[in-house]
This record gives structure tokens, sequence and C-alpha cells, in this order.
């Protein structure tokens, strides 16, 4: 939206739209007819794209599009158990779950990335021996490199359990113990924080 009252759906990211994304850097103007030349950036990357007979630029609405979609998988998450996958594979929300408890809604290991698993594939089977796969087919926060990069905290005397992190500074979530409310917004400047090993 230019104007917060007429919106319009921004189109789908595409694979090459998020790798340039991932080599702009700096802020957002605000304007997304903008263009970002590549070859100041990344003379690589814009040499490749020359090659190949396109243009080095990316306008903003194109790198606004793919960062949504790179905090999305980064760092979208949902409680353990608020949705589960068929025997035939599709996932679905789960119409039984009540939330966490207020114990386990402070453990990292009970809220998943939702998003295609990598980790879980990886594992042994040793590893994946204790999982239940109609609720553990994704990956668990507590295997995020680097280690740290979430934090948790307790809101309103404990009665809400907020989760930031600190890789896409400006990401919250927030689950509500033993309810169904849980959810995550983003108020941040679009920059992922490559500082974070160094913070730790």
């Amino acid at each position: 939206s230019l104007n917060c009252v007429d919106w319009s759906l921004l189109t789908p990211a595409s694979r090459e739209m998020l790798a340039l994304a991932e080599q702009v850097k700096g802020r957002f103007q605000g304007d997304p007819s903008f263009e970002y030349n590549l070859a100041e950036i990344n003379a690589e990357a814009a040499a490749s794209l020359i090659q190949s007979g396109k243009e080095p630029v990316m306008k903003e609405e194109a790198r606004l599009t793919a960062t949504i979609e790179l905090i999305d998988r980064a760092v979208g998450i949902v409680p353990r158990g608020a949705f589960v996958k068929t025997p035939l594979g599709t996932v679905h929300e789960n119409r039984h779950f009540e939330g966490l408890s207020l114990v386990e809604a402070k453990k990292l290991s009970s809220y998943f990335h939702f998003t295609d698993p990598v980790n879980l594939k990886n594992k042994t089977l040793l590893e994946k021996a204790d999982l239940d796969p109609s609720t553990d087919f994704l990956d668990s926060l507590e295997h995020d490199n680097p280690r740290g990069s979430w934090s948790i905290q307790l809101e309103k005397a404990g009665t809400v359990v907020v989760l930031r992190s600190l890789l896409w500074l400006g990401l919250t979530f927030y689950h509500v113990p033993m309810t169904k409310q849980f959810g995550y917004v983003y108020f941040g400047t679009g920059e992922k924080n490559l500082d974070l090993p160094f913070m730790l």
C-alpha cells in the first residue's frame, strides 16, 4: 500500500528474486519503483545477470516481496501440536489443539518453523524414535544456528509467552498458554542481523 487505504497483494517471490534480495544491503527507500543497481552492490552477481541477458537491477517492490518470503522461511513459527500431518502427507490445523502448558511454552523445543523441514531429514533413526510423526514433522527452534538466536520472555505475569528473533530484529511471536491464541508480527527494517554471531 502507498496510502494505507488501498491494498494490493504482492506477487510470489521467485528463486532468482530471493537470491538477489540477499545481495542487496541497506534500508528500504519507501518507493516501490526505486531500482537498486546490482553492479554497485555485487559485481559478480551483476555480471552473471548480464551474461544471462537480464538487467542488473532490482526494484524495491521485488526486494520487499523476497524479504517477506525470507523472513517467513527463517522465523515464521508455530507451537508444537498446532498443526498435524495426516498419513497421506497433508498438513491441517489441529482442531484439538488447546495450547501449550506454561512449562512447555517456556521451552524452545515446543516451537517449530512453519516451513519445509531441513534439519529433520538429517536426524538419525534413533533421534527420530521419540518423535510423533503426526506433530513432530517440522524443524524445532532448539536446533537453530547460531544457538541463542531466540529470546523467550514471559509477559503479563506469566500469562503470555513472547519469543523474539535476534536474527531478524523486529520479529515477535506470542502464545497464550492453555489457549489456541498464537501468532507473530514483524516490525523491523527488513535487514538481517549479520552481526549476531559476534553478539552472542
